[in-house]
């Protein structure tokens, strides 16, 4: 789990209505963490040349750089409006969104974005800047989906590797600043035939099958319980597939925790198969968790 000193909660906004909806939940984020709030603006127009400053014959405050100025005045004030004994400051930063939300990742607490912005394609179902910085960012990553709940326990998917270990710390810390349960999944699959012509053994013990993943669950889960004995832990050992199993779990979630990859990840994908799936096709807020903390 990340636990940078003094790092921000940082909050990415375009003007959109999911960035501000990003920023009530950043703001309660950092309200929770004890930490100040940064809000942050990608401002990508220098980067083509376009003319920054008033028309000639336009009002004074008109312009690209004034209206990115004002993005980031409505937001900070959005989150004064939410948490006004927080600590907000605002950052006009010139460049793409992502590299910049990246940048601002090595020290943060935890970056937070909303879905899709104003650049966003119809036909995504996430944003792309949500998409990459939650593959690349030194931080975990928050995705802001829909109206969050207020109900709930917090979900964490288990696989025994080390990014479930550190999404079990943020899952944890999670629940007790939220004062509810967690819930811990682990998903397992029989084994299956390799390709055509592949003959499984003719018996294989299921029970001793299920209580190998018992196993990995309850090692996974050792020593947390202990060190939050305030939050109460169901664990789940559920036959099927991770993603599919940890996107219906979502739904009645007030939060989902997943590590960016699990033992099962392919080195070649921005985000592994299960948590591309989760940010993808499940419920709620989900928060992405790429490599240990330092």
């Amino acid at each position: 789990m990340t636990n940078r000193a003094g790092a921000p909660v940082v909050v990415g906004v375009d003007g959109s209505r999911s960035a501000l909806d990003a920023v009530g939940v950043a703001a309660r984020e950092a309200v929770a963490r004890n930490r100040p709030l940064r809000v942050v603006h990608a401002f990508i127009w220098p980067l083509f040349g376009a003319p920054l400053g008033p028309a000639p014959v336009g009002p004074p405050d008109g312009g690209l750089r004034n209206e990115a100025e004002r993005i980031v005045t409505e937001a900070v004030a959005e989150a004064g409006k939410i948490a006004p004994e927080l600590t907000v400051t605002g950052y006009l930063s010139d460049g793409a969104p992502t590299p910049v939300l990246l940048r601002e990742a090595r020290d943060a607490a935890l970056v937070v974005l909303g879905t899709r912005g104003l650049g966003g394609f119809a036909g995504l179902l996430i944003g792309s800047v949500a998409v990459q910085v939650s593959a690349r960012a030194d931080c975990p990553v928050l995705v802001v989906r829909g109206e969050p709940r207020a109900d709930g326990p917090v979900l964490v998917g288990v696989d025994g590797s080390a990014l479930s270990t550190e999404a079990l710390g943020f899952a944890f810390a999670a629940a007790a600043q939220r004062d509810t349960g967690l819930l811990a999944v682990h998903a397992w699959l029989t084994p299956a035939p390799l390709g055509p012509g592949d003959v499984l053994p003719l018996v294989y013990d299921v029970e001793a099958l299920a209580a190998e993943e018992e196993r990995v669950l309850a090692e996974a889960l050792a020593g947390w319980s202990q060190r939050y004995p305030d939050v109460p832990v169901t664990r789940r050992l559920v036959p099927g597939a991770a993603a599919r199993v940890l996107v219906e779990e979502s739904a009645s979630a007030q939060l989902t925790v997943v590590g960016a990859h699990g033992r099962g990840a392919l080195g070649g994908m921005l985000l592994g198969s299960v948590s591309h799936a989760v940010l993808h096709h499940g419920h709620g807020p989900l928060v992405i968790v790429r490599r240990p903390a330092a």
